[in-house]
């Protein structure tokens, strides 16, 4: 690859594919495995004063076991709102307020839960990986163009092959997370 236009073809297709895959990371993690993360609230948004925001911005989310995500709000007013939005996201979770702290104890995943929750990731790799050939697709496409600028055809038939060789490293990453993901969901 000596031809100084591939190289902008090549970082933004590394640079997509970096971003699909943290995006499937990022959704995994959100994907219960039967242990407390805080980053399970993420989604959580919160009446604050009439307007809604991250579960985050009103209060201190940790998990003090494997098995409880505890939220402190940084207001005592906010405790309804905060129990209201952790309901209204429709996580399956079940908050209890005793007036100071808002507790969420986790259930412990049935088998079935577990397999349907394996299903769960194994769509969010099929996205990730259809992302990425769509990203595959566009290099391809750039090549092509630039083949009709002047790129000579063994140029182009070589980043072609940098591009699927690049393809199958991604498409492998997101298989060795899957893979990781679903021995941690399995995990009794």
């Amino acid at each position: 690859m000596s031809d100084p236009r591939l190289k902008p073809v090549f970082d933004g297709l590394k640079d997509d594919m970096d971003k699909a895959v943290e995006h499937a990371a990022s959704e995994f993690t959100k994907i219960r495995a039967g242990k407390a993360h805080p980053s399970m609230l993420d989604s959580v948004k919160v009446d604050y004063y009439g307007n809604l925001v991250p579960l985050n911005q009103v209060g201190n989310v940790n998990t003090p076991d494997a098995k409880t995500i505890s939220i402190q709000p940084w207001e005592k007013s906010m405790l309804q709102a905060i129990e209201k939005g952790i309901i209204v996201a429709n996580l399956g979770l079940q908050p209890t307020n005793d007036g100071n702290i808002i507790r969420i104890s986790l259930p412990p995943l049935t088998e079935e839960r577990r397999k349907e929750t394996v299903k769960k990731v194994k769509g969010e790799a099929e996205h990730a990986k259809v992302a990425i050939r769509n990203i595959r697709k566009d290099a391809n496409e750039a090549v092509k163009k630039l083949q009709k600028e002047g790129l000579p055809e063994d140029e182009a038939k070589s980043a072609e092959q940098q591009i699927q060789k690049t393809t199958d490293n991604y498409i492998k990453k997101i298989d060795e997370l899957t893979s990781q993901k679903e021995a941690e969901l399995m995990h009794v």
